[in-house]
């Protein structure tokens, strides 16, 4: 092969463009692999926001979608954000708007809001206190019994929460499309063909699945659970990307997906936002330093009071 048609290394390139920048890359595991690869960490919302919370970059490249590069944003005001590709959203966070938000909020004047970290910046800007998945119980717990509780958007997440903490709170009716694409009767036919996996599922999953898997948790934490587990089969509930983390972190288990409802032809749920970034968007993106996340300094300053106490609780 001639150097005229050599492939491009993006690779190579982006790493030269980091040091150059003094960029840092922090990639959800939903990503690619090939982006996972080239980050500089990879992680939940929670490990991210803490990476986010504390680097010394000037550039923070935020492969995942688009409420998590407005976290780190929010937390490194100073900071260029760039998110490979704006329109990587979030069903979750577009099912709860600010204006819609707003007046739900004023039925229930005398409640602490409590929302999940999968939520716009605005949504934020209404809320007490953040949560992921990977802390929610603890942010919940904290709280004095005797507070009423809003916990928004994610009402599955909601419902899980509100059995493990027996706390009575008002849900916001959200979902997000790629953890209700688990077929449930699908799930059980699978589980018969592998009698001895653990089904592994995250806690935005419909009620059902949960009540049959094994292990209930945030990716870090089903990671961990795969890692450490002493068993060789799991089947896994959560958007595919992290089968690639979790094949890293135990490459002698067998890693099974859990099926979808619609689709026959794939054993698995992707996001179809977090798959909007490409190794190449990455690229052209720290190279030309756009798409670049911009917030107004009120919305940031408001924000940060609920992600800040998050982060206080979670260290």
């Amino acid at each position: 092969m001639t150097a005229a048609t050599k492939p491009f290394d993006y690779a190579t390139e982006i790493k030269r463009l980091k040091e150059q920048k003094n960029a840092v890359i922090l990639a959800h595991y939903y990503q690619e692999p090939a982006i996972q690869d080239i980050a500089d960490f990879v992680g939940d919302s929670l490990g991210l926001s803490k990476q986010a919370a504390k680097t010394n970059a000037d550039i923070i490249v935020f492969a995942g979608v688009h409420f998590m590069a407005e976290t780190a944003k929010i937390l490194n005001p100073g900071k260029k954000v760039l998110l490979p590709d704006l329109e990587a959203g979030c069903s979750l966070a577009s099912s709860c708007t600010p204006q819609e938000f707003s007046v739900f909020k004023q039925k229930y004047p005398d409640h602490i809001v409590v929302s999940y970290i999968n939520c716009s910046a605005e949504i934020k800007t209404q809320s007490d206190i953040i949560c992921t998945s990977s802390n929610a119980k603890t942010i919940i717990n904290s709280i004095p019994e005797y507070e009423k509780i809003i916990f928004a958007p994610d009402k599955n997440l909601g419902h899980y929460l509100k059995k493990e903490t027996g706390r009575d709170m008002v849900l916001w009716d959200g979902a997000c499309v790629v953890h209700e694409a688990f077929s449930f009767n699908k799930l059980l036919d699978l589980h018969k063909q592998y009698p001895k996996a653990k089904i592994v599922v995250h806690p935005e999953s419909e009620a059902d699945l949960l009540k049959v898997a094994h292990f209930v948790g945030s990716t870090a934490a089903m990671i961990d659970y795969v890692k450490n587990t002493d068993c060789n089969e799991f089947i896994i509930a959560t958007e595919a990307g992290i089968l690639h983390q979790m094949s890293a972190a135990a490459p002698d288990k067998t890693l099974i997906p859990a099926p979808s409802k619609e689709d026959n032809t794939c054993a698995c749920s992707e996001c179809a936002f977090m798959k909007l970034n490409t190794i190449e968007k990455l690229y052209n993106c720290l190279l030309n330093e756009t798409p670049e996340i911009t917030l107004s300094h009120e919305v940031i300053e408001r924000a940060l009071i609920p992600l800040n106490r998050m982060l206080a609780l979670s260290n």
